[in-house]
């Protein structure tokens, strides 16, 4: 018998549109039938059967009531589970990354979470099983055995099935063929008979599908489109093209985590004679383990592989039970789902795992600091503040004839340090400073970068970049607000022999202030005075005794002068000695304190940017590994 088509009551000329739209019924969906294939659902057909019943002396059949009536579920019904907070993952996943991944990275995340959201409007008690196979391979065979009625066309004609054609067990699952875009001529029924009747069945919605291998590539395209959205497939193989290449690559593999909703079928066994069956089998099986399918033996999940010939019936009853296993189970849609995630996520893994523990520890923020201390000129810069303090205490509290001599050995000479302040930088010093800077910016960046993955690396180097235009000129501002002596000189020889770090932006204005004195300097400087003033008496007393003016006697005069001589360098050498502390501490407090103006410019327009972009890439990684940490395929 052929299956009851929409043609067959005069519904040829609806358009075929099943979403529940004005006329309440697709022209391809039977559903309002009936168990004995006519129309129920409808006032003309319940008073067509009273009409009959009365004829036939029975009693009129009572019209179910609108709570008798079946619903017509078209709502999907959320279920538990991880799969929810997985799509939110993935959906949050990709908005945070659209800045930072181009837009062909996040398509196959994008299309995933389209069709989740639209699988997930329409019906949760239907599952969409579609019936794939090669030309030849028995598919349509099948399909018609399992529907109980020769459905889709069959025959030596090749291609036979142009055009997906579904078989629909229950109400409901108009939204769905809709969704798949099957032509409500194409909508059948099972015929009545025990394949309609089976309790296991209903909800299943069974799709027969073009060749995958046609040689019309529209066949093709639409498998490729149809599998894309049914919750599960039957792949139908024959005993001479089971190893086909473009089986295997082009759809086994590639669906390789998608194992707990595919059913692999060996059709046409009574083809094969004695134990052939069992060995094509058994290199199937292998074929698909190479494949990288997980097989569901021993009861664990996975594809169930079986052999059977549509043609003899030889275990197309297995196959319909366990079908109606799996349908009655109303986890293929989810499962299907949380593959789907499993494989977008399998695709996004190279750009969101990062190879060890990237990030920017103390270690790398400490040798930032340094190099940028070190183009800034803090350790020279504290040089010269020591010296400065040391300078200004030979001033105060050293002999007026030295004093002298060394204002006359520094008056009006090149290298002197009164014109090395006033002297311009010269280019190739500002231009080292410089080229320091942007070292120690090249080399934080890598740091932070070291392995991130690319997306994440070059972001974080434009944010390091991006930051460091204008760090040379502020670098070389914050070394005049913080007042360190020496910063405004480029030279003047450190201890070392080297001199000051040349300004980063150019020549720094103004001098900078005078060291702070000690409270016993004034005594130093008394004393010093007094040494001098012994001197001086001392020299008056002998050159009046000499010219006679006074009485001889030289002792006396000449221990008052020796005092003044000795004491004066001795004051001197006193001092000196006392300020070797406070000068040095005065240095390291100048040097500390360019030292971190310099961290706090560097801090501020380098490393916060580049931590920054390190939160948000731990932000989607946290993300990712939501998405990940409940897959069902181990992917």
């Amino acid at each position: 018998m052929t299956a009851v088509t929409d043609q067959d009551n005069g519904n040829g000329n609806n358009n075929g549109n099943s979403n529940g739209g004005g006329s309440g019924k697709a022209a391809g969906d039977t559903s309002g039938r009936g168990r004995g294939g006519r129309w129920d659902d409808g006032l003309i057909a319940r008073r067509a059967a009273a009409a009959e019943a009365d004829e036939a002396g029975e009693a009129a059949p009572r019209a179910p009531a609108e709570d008798d009536a079946e619903p017509q579920v078209e709502a999907y019904v959320p279920s538990g589970g991880p799969l929810p907070p997985r799509l939110d993952a993935l959906r949050e996943l990709v908005g945070l990354s659209r800045a930072r991944l181009d837009r062909d990275t996040l398509a196959e995340a994008g299309r995933v979470l389209d069709e989740a959201a639209a699988r997930q409007r329409l019906s949760s008690r239907h599952t969409v099983i579609a019936v794939a196979g090669a030309t030849g391979s028995g598919k349509s065979t099948l399909f018609n055995a399992l529907a109980g009625a020769p459905i889709s066309d069959t025959g030596l004609r090749r291609p036979t099935t142009s055009q997906p054609i579904a078989c629909s067990w229950t109400d409901g699952a108009a939204g769905l063929l809709d969704r798949l875009a099957v032509p409500g001529r194409l909508r059948r029924r099972p015929h009545p008979g025990p394949a309609a009747f089976d309790e296991a069945l209903q909800g299943l919605v069974l799709v027969d599908l073009p060749d995958h291998d046609s040689a019309a590539t529209e066949h093709r395209d639409q498998v490729d489109r149809v599998l894309a959205l049914v919750d599960a497939v039957i792949w139908v193989v024959d005993p001479e093209k089971y190893a086909d290449a473009a089986l295997h690559e082009r759809y086994l593999r590639p669906l390789a985590g998608h194992a707990e909703v595919t059913f692999v079928v060996l059709n046409q066994t009574d083809r094969l004679p004695g134990e052939a069956a069992d060995l094509v089998l058994d290199d199937l099986r292998r074929l698909l383990d190479e494949d990288g399918i997980a097989l569901g033996e021993h009861g664990e999940p996975g594809a169930t592989v079986m052999s059977l010939s549509a043609l003899t019936g030889d275990g197309v009853p297995e196959l319909r039970e366990m079908v109606g296993r799996f349908v009655q189970d109303r986890t293929a849609a989810t499962r299907r789902l949380s593959a789907d995630v499993d494989a977008a996520a399998a695709r996004l893994r190279p750009v969101y795992v990062a190879e060890g523990r990237p990030g920017l520890g103390e270690r790398a923020r400490e040798e930032f600091t340094d190099r940028l201390a070190e183009a800034v000129g803090a350790a020279a810069a504290g040089q010269a503040a020591e010296r400065e303090w040391r300078r200004n205490a030979g001033r105060a509290c050293g002999t007026p004839w030295l004093r002298l001599w060394r204002w006359y050995e520094n008056r009006g000479l090149p290298g002197s340090l009164d014109r090395m302040g006033q002297a311009l930088t010269p280019p190739e010093e500002e231009l080292t400073a410089r080229q320091r800077v942007e070292q120690a910016v090249r080399i934080v960046a890598g740091d932070a970068a070291d392995g991130l993955p690319g997306p994440w690396a070059q972001a974080v180097r434009e944010a390091a970049f991006n930051g460091a235009k204008g760090l040379p000129e502020a670098l070389d501002e914050l070394a005049v607000k913080a007042g360190a002596p020496g910063a405004s000189k480029r030279g003047g020889g450190t201890e070392g022999g080297q001199g000051a770090a040349a300004p980063l932006g150019g020549t720094l204005g103004g001098r900078p202030a005078k060291p702070p004195r000690p409270k016993w300097w004034p005594a130093a400087v008394l004393a010093q005075v007094s040494m001098t003033l012994l001197q001086i008496f001392g020299g008056l007393w002998l050159v009046g005794q000499i010219i006679g003016v006074l009485e001889p006697g030289l002792v006396t005069p000449a221990l008052i002068m020796l005092a003044g001589v000795v004491g004066g360098p001795l004051v001197e050498w006193s001092c000196a000695a006392a300020i070797r502390g406070p000068a040095r501490r005065y240095g390291q407090d100048a040097e500390r304190r360019l030292r971190e103006a310099a961290a706090g410019c560097g801090r501020a327009r380098v490393l916060d940017p580049v931590a920054a972009e390190l939160v948000r890439y731990r932000e989607v990684r946290e993300r990712y590994v939501t998405v990940t940490e409940f897959s069902t395929t181990g992917r």
